[in-house]
Order: structure tokens, then sequence, then C-alpha cells
């Protein structure tokens, strides 16, 4: 990087300070030797302001304009001299056209924060109202990530986690220090490498305003708690941060992510390229409509915002501009925090044109695709939107994206509960949904890839905790305030018999039967399996399936729960290192020695080679190859049995192999035993009888 010195012949003194033209590819604010290169571009606007301020004053102490020279297209850049950027606060204005109709909201009075900021000031306190406009700090990058080298795991290895920063440990109960912090997580370690786990995935961490739509109901604040309206990209969230410093670039989370990657632990990230925290017509204009926006949205032929987000607006993604944005913003979190994948929230607006239309090969995701630094990061698309495009299984990806596979979340819900005509769904789901995403060879992981084109689900942010999902008909949202009428009807959800919380012994082992079910078949099916905080627990949400504004004890983790429910979890710790022990479940294998198929569905009868009927109660799945680092065949047969009676079942032919040993009972024998630690299997001969609503697993060993 070019260093300036103040005696260049270029300077010139603007507002008291001596100012030169920037470093015009370098966008945002950044430190230099001598002074703070600030670089903004706008294609509509006509002038641009620099603003400084004292933090936390209302009006700035000064004002630089950018002449005409420090401009280069439509890029304005500008080196202020004897800044310290521990002692200033900045954002901009920007003049030029005002005109709604033509989708023009230049004001040059308007207070705007620079896109590309990389701390966002006055967000510090969660949960306090904000009072002045959004504005920026500079801030220093101190971190040192030594050779951590990248993960090499492939997605089908992962066992992902979905998790809330605040939510894991804001509840008295979680027994943490720095509670609803990024340190708190970190406190928490442990616990993952117990539970087996090797991926979190973060609900938003990007800076958003959690008081922004706050509301009164029912005496209770509601807020925007799950995080889902960004204000700035390139920014942490700093009220995720227990100590506050308002000078260095994310040390907190880089410390965190550090921390997880030494344990084995890869970190996603949940992003929202959609739409931003600035809404429509009605909603603010700090940041993209004051500087561009026409660019930035999508807007109809009055002006108006498509909102195929169902939060107000959508994000122009095809236009090259934005496209470069997003490019940058995921280039900078995998380079400055060593970010090992993203999760796209409602991904298919991202293949969406300007006029909202679904384009067949979109710029933005091919661009992504196949960028250099994004290579080897994972991809993951949640292929639909609100504006009704679904595309699980054929969204636009290069060979190069996975998805959230909603199909087996509902078909296996659905199945489970009592809808038999989901079997042939189920089957194709727990064997990896080669139907949707195909059996071909992918080119960029160098495996077979319906292994890493799915992440397989029963539950996450959005619905029913997997608690609530077998102890709730119903959604029960009142407490948002919206009479019930939010969150999805479709929950495809059964509560045992009773509504809600309950002492009834019967309906009780029902449920926990259900949760186990619902486990054990996650994994054991091919394809990425992804589950809930708290669900390895029982965790409730009291039947809220849409808690986006409850920052309470509906949304907070109670690990009170982890011992009352101590079973579960070590149902859950045993199915996970299952899981990872038997390579077949996460990858291709070569034949098996023993000539069994690589992959069958099977019927009640498992010897006999016959399609399983559509409407069947009992699903039977084996799964065969030769591990090589084991030098033995890995072969496993899943048996799932929906129906209220037993079913008597023959298990498939051993090829003189071993005998089948049952590893899994969901149902439990005399003992209220769910599972057999290695060695103490139980030897099973031709026949067995699989009880009601239950799943087991066997395992193909020599005796």
């Amino acid at each position: 990087m070019k260093i300036y010195e103040t005696h260049d012949k270029a300077v010139k003194n603007i507002a008291g300070y001596d100012v030169r033209p920037g470093l015009f590819d370098v966008n945002g604010a950044r430190i230099t030797n001598k002074g703070i290169n600030f670089t903004i571009h706008t294609h509509f606007g006509t002038s641009v302001e620099l603003l400084l301020f004292h933090p936390g004053e209302d009006e700035p102490y000064a004002i630089l304009p950018f002449p005409e020279a420090y401009r280069i297209g439509d890029v304005y850049s500008m080196i202020v001299f004897g800044l310290n950027h521990e002692d200033f606060e900045y954002a901009y204005r920007v003049d030029g056209p005002y005109n709604p109709q033509k989708g023009h909201l230049f004001n040059k009075n308007n207070i705007l924060l620079d896109p590309y900021a990389r701390y966002v000031s006055g967000q510090e306190i969660w949960g306090k109202r904000k009072t002045q406009s959004y504005r920026a700090r500079v801030v220093r990058d101190v971190f040192d990530w030594g050779d951590m080298p990248q993960s090499s795991k492939a997605l089908s290895e992962l066992i992902i986690y979905e998790l809330h920063i605040r939510g894991f440990t804001q509840h008295p109960s979680s027994n943490v220090i720095n509670k609803g912090t990024f340190a708190g997580l970190k406190e928490k370690i442990p616990y993952l490498k117990e539970l087996g786990i090797n991926a979190v995935e973060l609900m938003p961490i990007f800076e958003f305003d959690e008081m922004a739509n706050e509301r009164q109901y029912d005496n209770n604040k509601l807020v925007d708690y799950w995080g889902y309206n960004t204000v700035s990209f390139f920014a942490p969230n700093s009220s995720y941060t227990a100590n506050k410093s308002y000078h260095e670039e994310g040390t907190e989370l880089k410390e965190l992510i550090k921390a997880l990657h030494e344990n084995d632990i890869e970190v996603i990230l949940d992003v929202v390229f959609n739409h931003t925290g600035e809404g429509n017509e009605q909603g603010k204009n700090f940041c993209f409509k004051g500087l561009d926006n026409k660019i930035y949205y999508m807007l109809t032929p009055e002006g108006h915002y498509y909102n195929f987000s169902g939060c107000g607006n959508t994000l122009n993604c095809n236009n090259p501009t934005v496209q470069q944005m997003i490019l940058e913003c995921l280039r900078y979190w995998t380079i400055n925090y060593r970010i090992d994948g993203f999760r796209f929230d409602l991904a298919s607006i991202l293949g969406r044109d300007h006029h909202g239309q679904p384009m067949n090969n979109p710029p933005l995701l091919r661009m992504l695709a196949y960028d250099s630094v994004l290579r080897n990061v994972k991809l993951i698309a949640e292929a639909w939107d609100a504006g009704g495009l679904y595309q699980v299984g054929s969204f636009p990806a290069s060979k190069r994206w996975a998805e959230w596979n909603g199909r087996y979340r509902d078909s296996l819900r659905g199945y489970l509960k009592g809808y038999n005509h989901e079997a042939w769904n189920v089957a194709w789901s727990i064997c990896g949904s080669s139907d949707l995403y195909g059996g071909y060879l992918s080119e960029h992981h160098n495996n077979y890839s319906g292994y890493n084109s799915c992440i397989n689900f029963f539950t996450c942010h959005d619905g029913f905790t997997l608690y609530d999902l077998y102890s709730y008909n119903d959604k029960h949202n009142l407490n948002n305030g919206w009479f019930n009428t939010d969150g999805t009807n479709n929950n495809l959800s059964w509560n045992c018999g009773e509504e809600g919380e309950t002492d009834n012994t019967e309906v009780l082992t029902l449920r926990y039967r259900m949760m186990r079910n619902a486990c054990a078949i996650l994994m054991c099916s091919r394809g990425a399996p992804m589950f809930l905080a708290g669900d390895e627990f029982g965790n409730t949400q009291f039947g809220n399936n849409n808690s986006y504004c409850q920052d309470n004890e509906i949304s907070w983790l109670d690990w009170s729960y982890l011992e009352k429910n101590k079973d579960l979890f070590e149902f859950f710790k045993f199915m996970i290192a299952f899981r990872k022990k038997h390579k077949i479940i996460q990858k291709k294998l070569p034949n098996a020695v023993c000539g069994m198929d690589g992959l069958h569905a099977h019927y009640i009868y498992g010897d006999q080679v016959e399609n399983i009927p559509q409407d069947t109660r009992f699903i039977g799945i084996s799964m065969a190859g030769y591990d090589s680092k084991q030098q033995q065949d890995d072969i496993i047969y899943i048996a799932v049995n929906t129906h209220w009676e037993n079913n008597h079942i023959t298990l498939p032919p051993t090829y003189n192999a071993g005998s089948w040993f049952l590893t899994v009972n969901t149902y439990g024998d005399e003992n209220k035993k769910y599972y057999y630690e290695e060695g103490q299997e139980k030897r099973i001969e031709h026949n067995f009888v699989i009880r009601p609503r239950s799943v087991c697993v066997f395992v193909l060993k020599k005796f």
C-alpha cells in the first residue's frame, strides 16, 4: 500500500484537515500510516460529504466535502490526516435527485452509514434504544491467526448445531460468566465437545438493531431478537461482545472462532442478503436507500419495493454493484474471520433478476460458486423465498451449493406422525435424496454429490423445537402480539395425546420416544445432519413456532432441562458418535466384500427383493461398503415402524459375513435401555419384533 506524506503536493486543507485523494480500490474506512482513508461510491448521487462526530454527539464537529478531483467514476476517496481512529465516529451525506417514482431518494441532509463499516457505534448495549443515527467507527485489526489451516472436512462429515448467540447462554441456568455473548459461547465449548458436534451454525451475527421495531405487548417488550434485519454486512453485532472495545476489529468473535477451530468445530454463518433493515416505503433511510436506492433494491415500475423477502424490501442481488458488495463481504468474513461456511437465508431471492423473475443461470450464484477465495467454503442455500419460489432439489447451484432439504423435514415429520403416504419420500430422504440431487460425481468435492448436497433436519430456529414438535398440535404464538396469525400452520407436529405440558406418563413416554426416533433417523441419514440447539435435552419454546421477537425465557435455552432429560442428551451423544464411527453413512465406500448391495430399501421381509408399498408403515434401509481404514465391511440396517402396533420383520440376509446386532432401540428394553455400547449389542437372529412407533438400528458384525 502506498504511503502518502503530508508534504505531498496533492494535499489540500478542508475544514481544518489536511487531505488528499485516497485509495479508490479500498472500500470503507481504513487506517494508513499517516491518516485514514475513506472510500465510498454512488452512481446516481451528485456529491458526497464526510461527517466526523465526537462519540455520542448528535451534530458533526467537522464536515468534509469530497472535491470533484477526488472522484474516479462513481467512487469518492479521500485520505484525512491528523485523525486518531479512537476519537471519532463517522458517517456520510449524499446529494442527488429526489424522485421516488423513478427510485431516487437522495436527501443532502440525511446521515448515512458506511455500507462497508466494520464497526457500528451506539449498538453495544443490548435492548437500549438508540437515539442517534447509525454511525461507524474505524477499527484496527490486531488479531493474529498464526498458521491455522482451513478445515478440510466434507459437508457430510459435519454434525451441524444451529444456535443463537444470545439465547444460547442468556438464561440464568447457563452458568457462564459472560451471558448472551461470543465469550459466553466460548465458555460452552467443552459442552459442545462432549455432545460431539463439529460445526456450529450461528444465527445472524452481522450488526442489526434489535430495537428498530420495538413494541410493547401484554407488558412485554418485543424486539428483533433473531436479527434477520441487517444494518451492516461487514460489522459483527457489538451487543454480542462481553468486553466492549471500540478500537479493535472483532477480536472477541475471532477469539471464539479460533477456539472453536482448535477444538475441531467449524463455524457457519447464517447470512441475510435477501433484504436489509431499511424496510419498505415507511422504513428508515440510513444506508443503501440514500446511497443508490434504485441500484440496491428491486423496485416496481412505480418505484415501490418488491417484497419477495416478506420483510419490506428485496436486495437487487444481480445488479453488478450489489454482486460485488456481496462477494467482498463473503471474502472479508472468510479471510478476516476464517469462516468455514455460509447459510444463505431465503437464497432463492439471490437468483431473481431486477424485475423479480427467476433466472436460469444467476450470475451472483455462479460468481460465488467459482470464486477463488471461497473455493473451499461451504455454501448452503435455503432454497425458497417468501415470494413463493421453491427450489429444493433444483437450486441453480453450479453443482457447488448445498441446500436445506425441506423435503426431508416435511416427509419425515409427516411419516413419523402417521402419514404413511410419505413412505417413498422418506426412503429417498434417508438414502441421501438422490432423486433430488442426483448421483453424479461432484467435480468440486471429489465425492458422491448426494452426501454433500443436502442438509437434513427436523427442526431449526424457524418453527417448533423438537420437544414442541411432539407436544403441540398447533402453534401458540399469542405472545407475539399478532393474535396467533404469525408463524406457519403447517407444522406436521403431533402432541401425542395432550396439548402442551402434562403429567401423563403415557403421553410423556411417547413424546420422548418420538424425539429419539427423529434423532436416530437424522443421524443415520445420508447428507449432513443439522439440529437446533437445545433439542438434545428437550428445550421448549412453549409452543411458539415463530419466536423472532421473544427475548426472554421463550427463546433462551433453559439448561436445567439438561439434567432433567439426561437420558435424551446421552441418546443424542450416542447417535452422533455412531454416525461418526460408521463412514458408510457419511460417504460412498467401495463395495462390501461380502457382496451386499451398497444401498437398498426394504419392506417387512428384508430377505425379499421387492419395491416397498407406497403407503407402508414400515421402512428398512440397509447401507453397506468396505471401510479400508478399519479393513472390514461397514454395514448397518435402519428399521422404522410408524405403526401403533408391533411389527414382525425379518432382517436382510447376512451373506455369511456375520450376524445382525441390535445397537439402537428407541422403544427401549425391559431396563429402559435405548442403545448399546460396542461389545454390549444384542445379537439378533433372522426374525425380529419391532415395537410400536419406534426405530431400531442394527450392525452386521462377526461374532
